[in-house]
């Protein structure tokens, strides 16, 4: 024990400081235990589930996307169909009528498919927007989860710009 003694006072070990430190630094890490830890891993913990409803959220507005191209696609495909169909009626037509009959349903099958095509791209069009303004919102709400402070207006305005320019840019 005498050894063990003398080695502490090598290093300048003060028993009765030692002891005193000791049970300062156990009362403050209890305290900090009981007051902010809990608090500290909770709000870590909302943070977590935010960016996971997040990320949740970018991907069904992917799926979305996916469908509506999908969609899209389906009118398009059914479109060219008709124009086939009108065009295929055009021509056994043209055995039995003029040619000025078969140039107006060439044409009517040209319009059908012609407005098919800017309703897909309409609708498309406004589904992207629809998913950039999601997108910039969901930005703007996780910026402000992870930082853990309240946007201003300014801020927002900011991040959102920031988050257009990037979306319009893929």
């Amino acid at each position: 024990m005498h050894v063990l003694t003398d080695l502490f006072e090598n290093f300048g070990v003060d028993w009765p400081k030692f002891l005193a430190q000791t049970i300062l630094f156990l009362v403050v890490y209890l305290i900090l235990r009981r007051f902010a830890f809990a608090k500290v891993v909770a709000m870590l913990e909302e943070r977590r589930r935010r960016i996971e409803e997040g990320q949740l959220n970018a991907e069904k507005i992917k799926k979305q996307l996916a469908e509506a191209e999908i969609r899209h696609e389906e009118i398009l495909r059914k479109a060219n169909q008709e124009a086939k169909v009108m065009i295929e009626e055009a021509r056994h037509l043209s055995e039995a009528s003029t040619e000025k009959e078969v140039q107006r349903a060439v044409k009517d099958a040209e319009n059908i498919i012609a407005h098919a095509q800017e309703a897909m791209v309409i609708d498309r069009l406004r589904m992207v927007e629809e998913v950039k303004k999601e997108m910039v919102g969901l930005i703007v709400s996780t910026t402000a989860a992870v930082t853990g402070k309240i946007l201003t207006p300014e801020d927002q305005q900011r991040l959102s710009a920031e988050a257009a320019t990037a979306l319009a840019s893929q």
